[in-house]
């Protein structure tokens, strides 16, 4: 009897750094084969197959070894981070935890990518991913639109700066809703700010 599979992305979570524990790849390499392949995207998310009929008890034996469970397809990615590399306080690490346990996950018209970075330097990347946030002092820069391949790269848009943590994840909420409520099918997010517009879209943002 064939045993039907589905892809689920794992990680560890947001931390110092993308790091995974002995304990943490044992788990994993349980529910693969010899001639398996662990795919690790740029998104610091390792992509497995698992058998669909267990997927409950698999997610949650993961979440024992603080492994991070996420579906594959067109949802919010987990956010990705810079290696925080001051401290987590200083550099918002709280915030980015936060923000990734609001966000990840969410269905949307197509696979949405969010970045964080605790400082101006931006090894996070969110200038050119569709959502990026930057942390400046005490405060949150957000960025819409970014891309960082094809022909049609470019750098974000600022849509909105020093907000608290609090105003942050309102805004980034509603971002994601509106893109849910407004996108068209398979219509990536830089594609949906080109039609839609940064300032259509802050015209329905509250905070």
């Amino acid at each position: 009897m064939t045993t039907n599979k589905i892809k689920i992305a794992v990680n560890g979570g947001i931390g110092f750094g993308a790091k995974l524990t002995p304990k943490q790849l044992l788990t994993i390499a349980k529910y693969m084969d010899e001639a398996d392949e662990l795919e690790l995207t740029t998104f610091q998310q390792l992509y497995l197959e698992v058998p669909e009929n267990n997927l409950d008890a698999i997610k949650e034996e993961f979440t024992k070894v603080d492994l991070h469970c996420y579906p594959v397809g067109n949802y919010v990615k987990s956010l990705r981070t810079c290696n925080f590399c001051k401290g987590e306080l200083e550099e918002g690490m709280p915030v980015a935890k936060e923000l990734n346990t609001r966000i990840a996950g969410k269905p949307v018209p197509f696979t949405l990518k969010p970045a964080y970075t605790g400082c101006p330097i931006g090894c996070g990347e969110p200038m050119v991913n569709d959502i990026g946030v930057m942390k400046i002092r005490d405060s949150f820069n957000v960025y819409v639109g970014g891309k960082a391949k094809g022909k049609e790269a470019r750098v974000g848009e600022l849509l909105y700066e020093s907000l608290t943590p609090e105003q942050l994840y309102s805004v980034v909420d509603q971002i994601i809703d509106i893109y849910g409520e407004n996108g068209k099918k398979r219509e990536d997010f830089p594609r949906f700010i080109n039609r839609f517009g940064v300032e259509s879209l802050k015209e329905q943002i509250s905070f």
